[in-house]
Order: C-alpha cells, then sequence, then structure tokens
C-alpha cells in the first residue's frame, strides 16, 4: 500500500511521482500487450467514446439490454415472459412474476423517465391460462377409458389409498 499523500503536494503531481517511482522499480515492465498501440478506432464513423464504451461493456459482461431505457426494457421483458411462460413450475410462480413485473410497470408510470412510451400491465389470468395450455400440452395424452390399466399395477408400490372418511374412522376407534 502507498503512503498518503504529503499536505502540500496536489493529487496530480502526487500520482505522477507514485508512477514514476513504480516505473524506475520496473513495476510496468514485462506487461502483457507491452509497446502495442491499443486498438480504440470505431467499427464505422462513431465516434472513440462510443467504440470505448461498447468495448468496455464487453469486457465487464454487461448487456446491451441495459443500455435500454426504462420502458423499452421493460417491454422487452414482456415479449420474452410470453416466450418462456411454458418453462415454469407452477401457476404461483407464473402468478409471481407477472405481479412483479406489473408492480415495476406501474412504478415507471408514477415516475417516468426516459421516452415517452407507452408500457401496457401484463394480464395475470391470459398468462394463468397459457402456461396451464402449454402444460397441457406437455403431458402425454390420457389413455381412453377402457384402456386404462388397474390402479394395483399402475402405481406399482405405491400405498393404498384411504378411504375419504378416515379421520371420522380414527375418531370412533378412539371413542
Amino acid at each position: 500500500m502507498t503512503e498518503r499523500k504529503p499536505r502540500g503536494m496536489s493529487f496530480t503531481s502526487w500520482i505522477d511521482q507514485q508512477i514514476a517511482d513504480a516505473e524506475k522499480r520496473g513495476v510496468f515492465d514485462n506487461l502483457p500487450g507491452a509497446g502495442k498501440p491499443l486498438d480504440l478506432r470505431p467499427d464505422t464513423d462513431a465516434d472513440y467514446g462510443q467504440a470505448w464504451m461498447r468495448d468496455y461493456a464487453k469486457r465487464e459482461g454487461v448487456t446491451p439490454e441495459e443500455f435500454l431505457p426504462t420502458p423499452l426494457r421493460l417491454r422487452r421483458e414482456i415479449e420474452r415472459l410470453g416466450d418462456s411462460i411454458g418453462d415454469m413450475r407452477s401457476e404461483q410462480d407464473v402468478r409471481e412474476i407477472v405481479g412483479d413485473l406489473n408492480r415495476r410497470i406501474l412504478e415507471w408510470r408514477r415516475i417516468p423517465d426516459g421516452p415517452p412510451v407507452f408500457v401496457p400491465l401484463v394480464h395475470m389470468d391470459e398468462m394463468v391460462d397459457r402456461w396451464r395450455a402449454a402444460q397441457a400440452a406437455r403431458r402425454p395424452p390420457a389413455p381412453e377409458p377402457g384402456t386404462a390399466e388397474p390402479p394395483e399395477q399402475s402405481a406399482l408400490g405405491a400405498r393404498p389409498a384411504r378411504p375419504r372418511g378416515w379421520r371420522r374412522l380414527l375418531r370412533a376407534k378412539r371413542v
């Protein structure tokens, strides 16, 4: 760790002195890419700042979607929700995700920032119906009524079902 900046010295001169001392010690020798020019040229006629920002975001793992304004990001999330609704495990998951998305949409509507883009709320019941349809499409078709296997063979090793009034029977035995 470096020492503290002396009181009478400015930050820029103190930093320059720290860099000069590190160069004398050889800290910057044999670094990867030493002596090679930085590749900062933009692909097209864009400016260098945009090219640097794009490369920096790529290096840091920032997705391009994070640069979108809030309403456009919410609209894209609505589109993705429609595509991924069938992959959710339960109806409760669907309701929680749609509820959270609608909450964020309403929050943005109260204090909008960015371009004035209308973002519609997601219809909860419509999404639940789509999830149910996707789940029904995944399940294998039910066997014909006359060709069903007997319950003993279909559930090998399963415990027999208790009668409906089993609580009443247990209470009757205690009395």
